[in-house]
């Protein structure tokens, strides 16, 4: 079955009981129990629930996976799996990684005595001289956020395993129709389904897939102990949003490589970050590891006067935090997903206040740079 086809099909989507072709929303708390001897395998909906059920196997069946997990947010599916180590272990984790991430990381479990060493992950040999007797986990983004780094999956994989650590990718940029990073060789995967999976800006998410059963049982005993689930009814729309990925990212993605190639010709702009762009470090590696540059491109203007014009009059697009809709979205990150890093460190990532970083969406492309044309031009 190829990939569109599974979209669609992958949930198990027609009901069994009245032969709905939508998975029904099973909004209930509890489940009455008909034999008190032998539960059903529902009881309460922290615990499992049928449409959270439909989802996870859904994505556990996109990316390859034993397990699937679905949380509240994606920064509840990144917490709840950065919560199966333990005090007195270590993570080498990429260096421009999510902010939400890196706050986690640096201001809350840090104070459980779990030591986190950032890398430029897209260095192998920054991940390799990063290990230590007590490393027991490897984060990774690629492309990263907000820079679009990439990381060699396979070798970073490679290296995990030959030290006996766990690899985690988030794969929120990319989605499992353009990359896989089980397959890759890593060991766990999140998404923030709010964004691409979702597809709408209308619903906050998360998931998490592993590799094996095991792994799997590890994250599924923190996600039932916090309880940070996603209710049915926010299943059920990324479900739906699921359905229509294939499209939506082969039309998003067709839009970011026009874009991203018209601003690497203008002159206000100092640089383009696209993973798909011909100048981009580390091309041939992403493309030897995803089917596409995705919709997603951070770009540099050359003053920040420039950078604040642009940001206050682009029409026809949202400036906002997220991405992953269908319409554009144009976000700052100093000011938004990277506001929690400090600035030295921002600096030194390149993460400035002359960067800009743009979720392709599904205008008409010729409407879109003429939007961008006017803003850089007032």
């Amino acid at each position: 079955m190829n990939f569109g086809t599974r979209l669609l099909h992958g949930s198990g989507d027609i009901d069994k009981n009245t032969g709905a072709l939508s998975t029904p929303i099973y909004q209930t708390s509890t489940f009455h129990q008909f034999d008190i001897d032998n539960f059903g395998k529902y009881d309460y909906s922290r615990s499992g629930n049928p449409t959270r059920d439909a989802l996870e196997n859904l994505i556990a069946e996109l990316e390859s996976g034993q397990r699937g997990l679905a949380f509240s947010s994606g920064m509840a599916a990144i917490s709840s799996v950065l919560s199966i180590f333990s005090a007195g272990d270590h993570i080498i984790i990429c260096g421009d990684v999510y902010g939400g991430t890196y706050r986690a990381s640096t201001q809350l479990f840090s104070r459980f005595n779990i030591e986190f060493t950032f890398v430029d992950a897209s260095n192998i040999e920054e991940i390799k001289n990063a290990f230590k007797e007590n490393t027991k986990g490897l984060y990774l983004e690629t492309p990263s956020n907000p820079l679009l780094k990439v990381t060699d999956l396979r070798a970073a994989s490679k290296l995990a395993k030959e030290h006996g650590t766990i690899t985690i990718v988030d794969n929120t940029f990319m989605s499992p129709y353009l990359q896989r990073p089980l397959e890759l060789g890593a060991d766990i995967v999140v998404h923030s389904a709010t964004k691409f999976l979702g597809g709408h800006s209308d619903v906050i998410a998360g998931l998490v897939v592993t590799k094996t059963k095991e792994l799997g049982d590890r994250v599924y005993q923190i996600q039932n102990t916090f309880g940070a689930i996603l209710g049915p009814q926010d299943c059920w729309l990324i479900i739906r949003g699921i359905k229509t990925l294939k499209v939506r990212m082969d039309a998003a993605q067709n839009n970011a490589d026009k874009l991203a190639n018209w601003l690497d010709k203008r002159k206000e702009v100092e640089k383009v970050y696209y993973p798909a762009l011909k100048s981009h470090e580390g091309r041939e590696v992403h493309l030897s590891q995803a089917d596409g540059g995705g919709a997603v491109l951070s770009f540099k203007f050359n003053s920040l006067k420039r950078t604040k014009i642009f940001l206050n009059n682009v029409k026809n697009v949202a400036v906002a935090v997220s991405l992953g809709g269908v319409e554009t979205i144009v976000s700052y990150p100093v000011k938004m997903s990277h506001a929690s890093i400090p600035k030295k460190e921002r600096d030194k990532l390149g993460v400035t206040d002359t960067l800009i970083r743009v979720s392709v969406g599904l205008e008409d492309i010729k409407d879109l740079i003429d939007s961008f044309k006017e803003a850089i031009e007032l």
